[in-house]
């Protein structure tokens, strides 16, 4: 999919990105319930969780920073708070979870997992893979096409500049 509103393209890259992160985690997860915690000096695995640890960290603190502070701010002064209200709930769920995938994730890059940290990791990955799924999917469809519809130049000038100037 391709907007013309750069704000919109931006967010919608990250989405793609973040789906493609959530996608390895499974398949390391399905492999993992299979032949038990990954090597950490496998060099996939390895890529995985530096990428896992910061991808993670970054949608959670950069992104949804961004929509609330500015995207829902933006949509609740043309009158639409409701998707902004929703969606914040969903990040506000969703923070504590990758912070601890994250965690769990540099510990296990360093030292590799242990039995216990593997489980936990296993439990929260899949959770937050299905709810950032689920999420990203509910912004691809209802809040990137609002905002595509309603942003004026000016607006989305300013924005795009705030988002490019804090990647």
């Amino acid at each position: 999919m391709s907007f013309t509103n750069r704000v919109s393209q931006a967010l919608h890259d990250e989405h793609g990105a973040t789906v493609a992160l959530m996608e390895r985690v499974e398949q390391m997860l399905a492999r993992g319930r299979r032949t038990g915690a990954p090597d950490r000096t496998d060099s996939g695995v390895a890529r995985l969780l530096a990428d896992l640890s910061s991808g993670v960290e970054a949608e959670i603190n950069r992104h949804f920073a961004f929509e609330e502070d500015h995207i829902f701010t933006y949509l609740e002064a043309i009158g639409d708070a409701g998707i902004g209200e929703h969606l914040t709930g969903e990040h506000a769920a969703m923070r504590p979870i990758g912070a601890r995938v994250a965690e769990i994730a540099r510990t296990a890059a360093a030292n590799g997992f242990t039995a216990a940290d593997w489980q936990e990791f296993i439990q929260l990955a899949q959770e937050l893979s299905d709810r950032m799924l689920a999420h990203v999917q509910k912004e691809e469809m209802a809040l990137l096409p609002v905002i595509e519809e309603n942003m004026d130049p000016q607006t989305e000038e300013r924005l795009y500049q705030e988002y490019i100037e804090n990647a």
